[in-house]
């Protein structure tokens, strides 16, 4: 961890732990669940579980890092000697994530490229999408292009990189994202999506709505990938972390509510009400939308705002990841954060650079079934991160007890909730968290499907 290192306030850190939750998961995973999971029950059952597990986890990570000034890797033998193992999974989680998020990060500056240069009436066909994937050359092209972006800006700090960059690309992100969303509502058909997605329907409410909530929620609130205790430790002593916490949990859900309603009302408004035709991830993001926006009025200029928007959501989630790589590499290291910066970069690089060749020339390797691409994603995603969780759940509740992170945060806060966050944490959540870890390794593995 580079000493000295901190966020300038309050301000700062919650906009860069709200940059690191506002990823490409709320923009193409968060709307299609909301629309598909009992129509407007999703959103209620997300807010809830945000409020009583997602908060407390949260705080806990962020607590750690706060009080140890360590990363994931070290933090936890910090409090408790011959435990580092603990923030293992935790550490190992944004190195496997970094290089293949900065791919589909490559996908947004190519589609970007496409609307400034005015030639997106090309990404509307069937098969450009895949046609673009499938390249050997422009894919790397672009991801590198985007790699590059986040390491500039990490390379320049804290205060003067993440949080200024936060700082600037948080409130156009969110104006960007409510003046598109208005401009959807006004489209012929649009009130069918919203009633859709905000109406509740009681009879088709089951257990999967829950655990689809559940899910959404770790990739919302950045749980259990070394993030949030990086941040912790660049947080003042002073900043009142329980309600800054707080905020970010808002502000976080609300940003993910007002993509849904971009993105749900424009679906639905150019299929004629199809919900089918809401997928989610990368089909969505990359040809669905595409579609939509050339068939609109003014469409051209939509599409450039969106993928503005999007690469915005995307690179403030992955300098965050990029920041809790370095950092760990400085503390076993002893680097300077330019020497850290150019290996998490080159070794981004490879990695990355073999997940995109995965759709093309490597297209032939698969493991245990998956492409190299779809391989990071299961593995970071549906196992390593519900077991990080897991396990920081299992630390702070029965090895240093729910006192240490409750007397960390009382430094500066009041925490009123802190006799029900003991309750969560070593009982709730727990539970959650394996609930979590299987339905998502059974949706890995095609065998569970949301």
């Amino acid at each position: 961890m580079e000493s000295g290192s901190k966020f300038s306030g309050k301000l700062g850190f919650v906009l860069a732990a709200t940059g690191s939750a506002v990823g490409l998961g709320n923009i193409w995973r968060f709307p299609y669940l909301a629309a598909h999971q009992s129509g407007g029950l999703f959103i209620p059952t997300y807010i809830i579980l945000v409020i009583f597990v997602g908060f407390f986890l949260s705080i806990t990570e962020t607590a750690i890092g706060r009080k140890t000034g360590r990363s994931a890797l070290t933090a936890f033998g910090t409090i408790k000697p011959g435990k580092n193992w603990f923030g293992l999974i935790p550490a190992i989680v944004p190195v496997i994530i970094l290089p293949y998020y900065s791919v589909v990060g490559g996908w947004v500056v190519k589609y970007l490229g496409a609307y400034i240069a005015g030639n997106s009436s090309s990404l509307v066909l069937d098969s450009s999408y895949a046609a673009f994937i499938s390249r050997p050359i422009e894919p790397i092209v672009c991801f590198l292009i985007y790699l590059a972006c986040n390491a500039a800006i990490v390379l320049l700090g804290v205060q003067k990189g993440i949080e200024k960059a936060s700082c600037i690309m948080m409130p156009t992100l969110f104006v960007l994202c409510t003046g598109i969303a208005i401009y959807t509502l006004t489209l012929p058909g649009a009130m069918e999506g919203m009633r859709y997605l905000f109406v509740p329907d009681f009879s088709q409410f089951s257990f999967e709505t829950v655990l689809s909530a559940m899910s959404q929620m770790f990739y919302s609130l950045s749980l259990s990938m070394g993030v949030m205790i990086t941040y912790g430790a660049y947080m003042k002593k002073d900043i009142p972390m329980d309600s800054a916490m707080k905020q970010v949990c808002i502000l976080g859900s609300v940003i993910a509510i007002i993509a849904s309603v971009m993105v749900v009302p424009a679906v639905f408004a150019f299929s004629g009400g199809d919900p089918e035709a809401l997928s989610k991830g990368a089909g969505l993001m990359f040809v669905t939308l595409p579609k939509v926006f050339a068939s609109i009025p003014g469409g051209s200029v939509i599409g450039l705002l969106f993928f503005i928007l999007v690469f915005f959501a995307a690179l403030t989630s992955s300098i965050s990841l990029f920041e809790a790589i370095i950092s760990e590499l400085m503390e076993i290291t002893k680097l300077s954060r330019a020497k850290a910066c150019l290996w998490v970069f080159l070794g981004s690089l490879v990695l990355g650079s073999l997940a995109s060749l995965g759709f093309g020339p490597l297209k032939m390797i698969r493991i245990l079934g998956f492409s190299i691409f779809d391989f990071c994603d299961f593995l970071s995603n549906n196992l390593l991160m519900p077991v990080g969780a897991l396990l920081i759940c299992i630390f702070t509740a029965w090895v240093s007890g729910p006192g240490m992170v409750i007397d960390e945060v009382m430094l500066s806060s009041k925490f009123r909730s802190r006799k029900v966050y003991a309750v969560i944490i070593q009982y709730v959540a727990p539970l959650i968290i394996i609930a979590v870890m299987v339905t998502s390794i059974l949706e890995g593995l095609g065998i569970l499907s949301f």
